[in-house]
């Protein structure tokens, strides 16, 4: 009894060990969209905005192609290594970042960020999952995406950053470069990976590279939520990479305040929307094996008209209606968000989770990729944002169905 209250509350400190990995993961690939200004005008060779949407998309390209790779690490040999490693190799690019001083090198650094941080996010949820089984797992997930959530706040409030002439954008590149480089030993010293409750059988089940694709790819679930997953993550890459270019330019805000404004009120949305919404899941998980499925329907069922608020906020005039679609995003975002890897542990067994999880990152995150340069270049021709965010909320309209016709594992619900 007191090992599981042990296990039980170092389950809980693995969440708060990993929640400054997860700031500091989309802090250093987040922040970048607010300094644009900054660093367009310093970094020589960035001519247009298809041009800054490509050297954005390559490292979305990069990083979807690793996914599975990183993912499939995670499960084979074991969480924590590949954690720590991860956060070490992208701090110390991150670093390097601040160093550049033309588009080809700002690519390549992009790049190697790229490969670095596709091996994080699956082996932390997965790591998560190990450890919170039953009724903790989505409070548990929610509360690591809160740390994504702040980090894409504090990302936006590095175009005040930018803009100090004491300070600039080198500056909070070398800053948060040295604090995960920092980390990294500190989190392998404590971390550890789940303890192995498994049988003789189930060791021999780790999985071969094309015996877990197969497994895979004929789960007709797990189809489903690789395109439930992909589908609202093209606006929702729109909106963390272009909101704040988007907003400085449609009502002529400062560097500064466009990135908080693009930035600060649908993250903290989303905090409070992935922490009540795994509350709510996990609840409505007591009555039924579908609620964590029902409450992500809910999540993306308000992303809609919230994209379309989006996108006719500027013909309006209206900076109001921007923010306050941009708050109803984010809770839907959370509510989504929060319910991913706990529904996919429902669909697939825990062996195969960080491989899954990649996976799913590698289509929506390709996805991402070519939505940045497309929409770089649909700016370019001048495009209208009604009509380019309408389609998205059309493409979320078709998501709410793709995520209800997934079906739960009844085998899976403790594992």
């Amino acid at each position: 009894m007191n090992q599981e209250k042990s296990v039980s509350r170092y389950a809980w400190i693995v969440v708060g060990l990993l929640v400054p990995v997860a700031l500091l993961n989309y802090l250093d690939r987040q922040m970048i969209a607010a300094m644009k200004a900054s660093v367009m005008g310093d970094v020589s060779g960035i001519t247009s905005d298809k041009a800054w949407g490509q050297m954005l998309g390559q490292f979305k390209w990069v990083y979807a192609f690793l996914s599975p790779v990183g993912g499939y690490i995670a499960d084979r040999f074991g969480r924590k290594y590949t954690i720590c490693g991860s956060l070490f190799a992208w701090s110390a690019i991150t670093w390097a970042t601040g160093h550049v001083t033309t588009y080809d090198g700002l690519l390549w650094t992009r790049t190697l960020m790229g490969i670095s941080e596709a091996f994080y996010i699956p082996a932390a949820l997965a790591l998560v999952s190990d450890y919170h089984i039953g009724n903790t797992r989505s409070r548990a997930t929610g509360l690591h995406q809160m740390g994504i959530y702040c980090g894409v706040i504090l990302g936006g409030f590095t175009g005040y950053v930018a803009d100090a002439p004491a300070l600039g954008w080198r500056w909070m590149f070398n800053v948060t470069g040295l604090v995960g480089i920092l980390y990294a030993p500190v989190l392998l010293m404590v971390l550890r990976d789940a303890p192995k409750q498994m049988t003789a059988t189930e060791v021999e089940s780790k999985p071969r590279v094309a015996s877990a694709l197969c497994e895979l790819f004929t789960n007709k679930s797990f189809i489903l939520l690789v395109m439930y997953f992909t589908l609202p993550a093209i606006a929702g890459w729109v909106v963390r990479d272009w909101m704040p270019v988007i907003l400085q330019e449609q009502f002529n805000l400062s560097q500064g305040r466009a990135g908080v404004s693009a930035t600060l009120y649908w993250q903290a949305a989303a905090i409070v929307a992935a922490f009540f919404g795994g509350w709510l899941a996990d609840k409505w998980m007591r009555r039924t094996d579908r609620g964590r499925i029902y409450v992500s329907a809910i999540g993306m069922a308000l992303i809609i008209p919230a994209l379309f608020g989006v996108g006719n906020a500027p013909n309006l005039n209206s900076l109001s209606l921007a923010i306050a679609s941009l708050v109803l995003f984010g809770i839907g975002w959370g509510f989504f968000d929060g319910n991913n890897m706990p529904i996919l542990s429902q669909i697939v067994r825990p062996k195969l989770r960080a491989t899954g999880y990649g996976i799913m990152n590698l289509v929506s995150i390709s996805f991402g990729g070519f939505a940045d340069v497309g929409f770089g270049a649909l700016r370019d021709r001048n495009v209208p944002l009604n009509l380019i965010f309408g389609t998205f909320a059309a493409i979320a309209l078709v998501s709410v169905v793709l995520v209800l016709l997934i079906k739960p594992q009844k085998k899976l619900q403790t594992k």
